[in-house]
């Protein structure tokens, strides 16, 4: 699973004004020729992304090439199951990106156009987010 090396601050607050901007980077296909591209905003976890990039590397058969566009940097706490209300906040759990609509998440490359659908088509449910497969041409 994906997990950052080193992180300036342990624990993040969650923050204001989730769920209403659209994207404003990684909106285009900027490697492979077709991509999956969130439409709703949703956190992301590294279990969710390791689990489309083993559905997209079981698909392709070293045929391919994926890129993950999405890391998960953002660290999400939580207390232990029967733990008092008080004392603190929790320990770090797990972490995950925030997606926003309009993010790019995967790219591939290498494959025929039908099968590329097919493997993306397979990815979405395991995301969070509703999505939908584009191409280059149509970003």
């Amino acid at each position: 699973m994906l997990i950052p090396k080193k992180v300036k601050h342990r624990k993040w607050q969650k923050g204001r004004g989730r769920n209403k901007r659209t994207a404003t980077d990684k909106i285009e296909l900027a490697f492979g020729r077709y991509g999956l591209k969130a439409l709703t905003s949703a956190w992301v976890s590294s279990r969710q992304i390791e689990a489309v990039r083993r559905v997209l590397t079981r698909f392709t058969k070293r045929g391919g090439k994926i890129w993950i566009r999405v890391f998960p940097d953002r660290p999400v706490t939580q207390k232990g199951s029967e733990v008092p209300m008080g004392a603190g906040k929790g320990a770090v759990d797990h972490y995950v990106t925030v997606v926003k609509p309009g993010t790019i998440l995967f790219e591939m490359d290498g494959l025929s156009k039908a099968s590329a659908m097919e493997a993306l088509e397979l990815a979405r449910y395991k995301l969070p987010c509703r999505s939908r497969v584009i191409t280059s041409d149509q970003t």
